[in-house]
């Protein structure tokens, strides 16, 4: 299966090479480029793609308000965003998962990093781990801010084994290290995960994560 991809960004030597990566890939295509936030909005609804690789910093709209939108629009309910930052210094990135983003991405990033990250994002995964990913959510979730509306409800509308799944979920754990944590097999990670999602009714483990800091599921200082 091709994942399709389309590449946001306003640098155009950046999305040339972001675009010769991809297209290097065996399994992804690029279907679209846009140099400014409405551009990608744009682009998306056009040629519906799996995913968006999103810069945060772009002329006419940004990324985070782009997303938004993306994430807002039930045509484009399958389509993906991975958010690109420059990482010290983009204090959005948190705003940008809350807007619907999947995950993120540091500019500088290795090639084959890049191409498993869009992998990891196109087949439902946050692209949220242990380390400085999670230390960074930590940091940016400490500030008050306007909670995220959980459409299905909040953390007490779980059972305390779905609970426990989240904590470790907002931790940066995938099914696998999940199911070793509490005695699991994967495939019954992978259900607990799934059903706390349709629960909560959020999108997939980004906005997991968001719901369990914003509840207070989770507290700065336990990664």
């Amino acid at each position: 299966m091709t994942i399709r991809v389309l590449l946001a960004d306003d640098q155009t030597l950046v999305r040339a090479a972001f675009a010769m990566l991809v297209e290097s890939a065996r399994d992804m295509e690029v279907v679209g480029e846009a140099g400014s936030g409405r551009e990608a909005v744009g682009a998306a609804r056009e040629v519906r793609p799996d995913l968006v690789v999103m810069d945060i910093r772009m002329p006419d709209l940004d990324g985070i308000e782009a997303t938004r939108l993306i994430a807002a629009d039930e045509d484009l309910a399958g389509v993906r965003v991975l958010v690109l930052t420059t990482y010290d210094t983009d204090e959005n990135i948190v705003e940008a998962l809350r807007a619907g983003a999947s995950g993120f991405l540091v500019k500088d990033t290795r090639p084959a990093e890049l191409l498993d990250a869009i992998r990891t994002v196109a087949a439902g995964e946050a692209l949220l781990s242990p380390g400085p990913t999670a230390r960074l959510i930590e940091r940016f979730l400490r500030s008050p801010s306007v909670p995220v509306p959980v459409p299905g409800g909040g953390p007490e509308c779980l059972s305390d084994r779905e609970r426990g799944v989240l904590a470790l979920v907002a931790q940066g754990l995938n099914n696998t290290e999940i199911a070793e944590a509490l005695g699991l097999s994967p495939l019954t990670a992978k259900t607990h995960v799934s059903r706390i999602m349709g629960k909560l009714g959020v999108r997939d483990r980004a906005q997991l994560v968001i719901v369990a800091y914003e509840s207070g599921m989770v507290t700065p200082g336990t990664l």
